[in-house]
């Protein structure tokens, strides 16, 4: 399925994106605030570019976020990258937004926020792709016909407020892996008589084709 994405940041691992993300026929705009960067995407790249700062309202609108589907922030700066996705997410209600971050130190504040993010050095490209292919904001990883997604288990939206995870599992062809509580103060590696509560963190791998009905316990 074709996506509007937005990449800021035309670095390494931006151009690389955007021009992965192009190849497999998505509509793709790159932000930058440096003109020379674009360079970095090539002859081939049939996408658009804009010339600004990322987390710019005007900039980003000139760079279609009204008909995004995705913002993926991965300058160098995670500040920037922070910004940028907290715009989109919370001004222009883009639906995915994804955070490139160099500091895993900021991990827990970046799950608190309910941010999307890819931290590393390597195969950063790579990973932001997949998660935006998976069309799915709490998407993890792939393996073979299942994805693996971490969220915040929702029980209000289907009037319960609380679940055992034999019950979670026998009606979704999924495998609950670990949980924690909302507060934090623990976690655990569940059986199916482990009860889950209302906005546990909840990692979990997932038939990719029952995705869609599964998104009702996600927390949006």
């Amino acid at each position: 399925m074709s996506r509007n994405v937005i990449v800021v940041g035309c670095g390494r691992v931006g151009s690389q994106l955007a021009n992965m993300l192009s190849e497999n026929g998505n509509n793709v705009c790159v932000v930058d605030r440096d003109a020379n960067a674009f360079s970095n995407l090539g002859r081939a790249f049939n996408g658009s570019v804009v010339q600004g700062v990322g987390f710019d309202e005007d900039v980003l609108t000139r760079a279609g976020v009204a008909t995004a589907d995705c913002v993926a922030a991965v300058t160098q700066s995670d500040n920037a990258n922070l910004m940028t996705v907290e715009v989109a997410s919370h001004i222009f209600n883009v639906p995915h937004v994804i955070a490139r971050l160099y500091n895993p130190g900021h991990e827990r504040a970046y799950e608190q926020l309910g941010l999307d993010y890819v931290c590393g050095t390597s195969l950063v490209a790579e990973e932001v792709f997949s998660k935006i292919s998976s069309g799915h904001g709490f998407h993890l990883d792939t393996f073979g016909d299942y994805e693996v997604l971490r969220f915040s288990l929702n029980l209000e939206r289907n009037d319960m407020k609380s679940i055992r995870v034999s019950q979670l599992e026998k009606s979704h062809d999924v495998r609950i892996i670990c949980f924690e509580r909302a507060d934090g103060r623990t976690s655990s590696i569940p059986t199916g008589d482990s009860v889950l509560e209302h906005g546990d963190s909840v990692l979990a791998c997932v038939r990719s084709t029952m995705v869609p009905s599964f998104a009702r316990w996600i927390q949006d």
